[in-house]
């Protein structure tokens, strides 16, 4: 009863004593401690007086105590209650120092693989080319899908007014923009591979113009190789350095493309001046990872709109890219096209140059001395026809595609060198036609290249019900599409379209059709529509998906010679480039027929059939000839006399000179 009264008094004077403290006091115990300290003393003590201990000290912290005297002033607080200890522990000094310690060996061991261990090295650089393509198309899917899905929020509402449709066109072409753009940044940042990546989708020209036109640089921003990793390449390859295979090697390229470069020399062993064409040494690096980053992408696309397929940009870049690095392939493609040219000698103004040694990263040949094609001061101060050019180009890829059955498939202007005729040429012309770079070639089945002559030739015949029947027929048979697509194929091929025609996209009119534009206004137009009408793109990327790589490759051909022909800037007229294929064409058909009546007269014998047979083969054969090589002719002269026309327009702007330039197809201010 006594320890009873003696604790509620303590309780009672450590409440007042809290009550009461001043809250200038900083360094005195307060009363609320001395009673917890009383209370430490004792041996038995209740358990709700230590809890009510403990609640005390707890709000005593708030409190802020006086010395009761000078004297006590500045002396250090009691301990708390208890164990003696802190309630909070302190953590320890040296944790925070050993995890920068870990963090510094973690960057010197990364640095030093880096920099000393080439497979982690080009892993790391890999893994960063990954993450930019793939960042990139996130970023674009990202972006089409918002602006779907606002079309498809405005179209739900009801009729879209002229004022909607048009924002909207306007917003999809702005999309198109901007996702082309990420691409083509991630693509030119990664090089190699990528860089032929998008050259491919450039050159796909049924795609939105935004796209294609965004791909264009990417032929002429190719990054070189340095000469000492060449020369190192080349030991490592064979043995052998530069200074050991070559004489007066330039280590300035004269041309560098995605996957390779080129630098003039001499050849050590032969004396000859030659071209050197080396690969750029970190591509087999990293081909292997790239296609593969290539072809997640390509997935990715798929699963997230399964509509835009690229399915069949993976294949070309599956199948093409591991050929295209092996230049002993590009060798015996170009072997093999020589010796298709070969009955052609006297015939033609193309030229191979020769190959004089080629390994699997090294490829020697001839030095060609001239300039791109579509040069054309160069063809003015060398005297060249420029409708000659042009015409000799539609003749040498007609030849490959319709009679040969195996063509180049990357003949863009870097490809092609024209020159003064040589003193060894064989050309019939004041010029050769160099062809470079064979690494893609792609070879055609008869019955494919021969149904694809035929659909030529219905596509310039006059419009009736039984020629669009032709159409579709062999549209079918080379395309592998059904009748409702028939519109979109015909487009691709001929790069027309018929703005006015009830089918929307094609039409059924003659090729030939004076009323029929060509040239660049025609590629507008069918990028125009692919803007302007509801579901284009997606019909688009169903014909790529399903039409054969092969004939792929051959509408980027004709893709290609278009460019080509509007960069000459020939006089002759749209049409010329149809006239000359046809040609082609009816040789291919009538080709074809003998050989099945050969067939046929082997197993069979003579017979009636067989000899209308042939009577018809060989009179469709020679009504085409005639037909289209005389119309050729007319525009011949009509392309001349186009030239005398612009010589007479120079003349009135400057003079002899300016008349000079004008018939040159250089343009010429007033």
């Amino acid at each position: 009863m006594a320890i009873a009264l003696s604790q509620r008094g303590l309780r009672l004077a450590a409440c007042n004593a809290w009550r009461s403290a001043p809250l200038a006091a900083l360094s005195r115990p307060t009363t609320a401690q001395l009673v917890l300290r009383q209370l430490g003393r004792e041996r038995v003590a209740p358990a709700g007086t230590l809890a009510w201990a403990r609640s005390l000290s707890h709000s005593a912290r708030w409190a802020t105590p006086v010395p009761a005297d000078p004297s006590s002033a500045g002396q250090s607080p009691p301990p708390p209650p208890g164990n003696g200890t802190a309630s909070k522990p302190k953590r320890p000094a040296g944790r925070g120092l050993r995890r920068l310690g870990y963090l510094a060996v973690g960057l010197a061991v990364g640095y030093l693989l880096y920099e000393f261990n080439t497979t982690f090295r080009y892993s790391v650089i890999a893994l960063v080319r990954y993450s930019r393509l793939m960042k990139a198309v996130v970023l674009d899917v990202w972006d089409y899908k918002k602006t779907f899905a606002n079309e498809e929020r405005v179209g739900a509402a009801g009729d879209i007014s002229d004022e909607d449709r048009g924002r909207l066109r306007e917003e999809r072409k702005a999309c198109h923009s901007r996702s082309a753009k990420r691409i083509y940044e991630a693509l030119k940042k990664n090089s190699g591979i990528y860089v032929k990546l998008g050259q491919h989708l450039g050159a796909v020209h049924v795609l939105p113009k935004e796209w294609t036109q965004a791909m264009v640089p990417l032929q002429d921003q190719c990054h070189p190789t340095p000469v000492e990793d060449v020369d190192a390449m080349l030991r490592k390859d064979l043995g052998m350095g530069i200074d050991d295979l070559f004489i007066d090697f330039e280590p300035n390229p004269i041309g560098v493309a995605s996957l390779a470069q080129v630098h003039r020399a001499v050849d050590r062993r032969s004396g000859r001046p030659v071209a050197v064409k080396v690969q750029h040494a970190a591509l087999e690096e990293f081909a292997a990872v790239d296609l593969a980053a290539v072809n997640v992408a390509i997935r990715f696309v798929k699963h997230v709109f399964p509509d835009f397929e690229f399915d069949w940009l993976a294949d070309e870049m599956n199948e093409m890219q591991p050929l295209e690095m092996n230049f002993r392939h590009e060798a015996a493609n170009s072997l093999r096209c020589r010796h298709d040219f070969q009955h052609l000698n006297g015939k033609t103004s193309m030229y191979l140059p020769e190959v004089l040694w080629a390994e699997q990263r090294c490829l020697v040949m001839e030095y060609i001395d001239g300039s791109r094609v579509d040069d054309l001061a160069y063809l003015k101060k060398h005297k060249i026809d420029r409708n000659q050019v042009s015409q000799e180009l539609a003749r040498i890829f007609s030849q490959m595609v319709y009679i040969n059955g195996f063509f180049h498939a990357d003949p863009h202007h870097g490809n092609l060198l024209i020159r003064p005729k040589a003193k060894n040429s064989s050309s019939p012309f004041n010029f050769d036609l160099c062809l470079l770079d064979h690494g893609q070639y792609v070879a055609i089945p008869s019955d494919l290249r021969v149904n694809y002559a035929h659909f030529w030739l219905s596509l310039m015949r006059p419009a009736t019900e039984e020629t669009i029947r032709q159409r579709k027929k062999y549209a079918k048979l080379v395309g592998n599409i059904e009748e409702d697509m028939y519109p979109y194929l015909e487009s691709a091929i001929t790069g027309k379209i018929s703005m006015d025609s009830d089918e929307g996209i094609g039409g059924p009119n003659s090729l030939l059709d004076e009323q029929q534009s060509s040239s660049s206004n025609d590629h507008k137009k069918l990028q125009k529509a692919i803007m302007d009408r509801e579901g284009v793109v997606a019909d688009i990327f169903e014909l790529l998906r399903t039409v054969p790589r092969r004939l792929l490759m051959i509408l980027k051909l004709s893709d290609l010679q278009r460019s080509l022909d509007n960069s000459l800037a020939t006089t002759h007229g749209p049409h010329r480039i149809y006239l000359i294929l046809g040609q082609y064409c009816a040789q291919a058909i009538w080709q074809s027929d003998r050989e099945d009546l050969s067939e046929d007269y082997h197993k069979h014998g003579l017979s009636l059939h067989l000899f209308t047979g042939f009577a018809r083969s060989w009179l469709s054969y020679a009504y085409y000839t005639t037909m289209f090589g005389t119309i050729e002719w007319g525009m011949d002269i009509r392309a001349r006399l186009t030239k005398v026309g612009l010589w007479f327009r120079g003349l009135a702007k400057g003079g002899l000179a300016a008349a000079s330039q004008e018939m040159a197809g250089l343009t010429v201010t007033a």
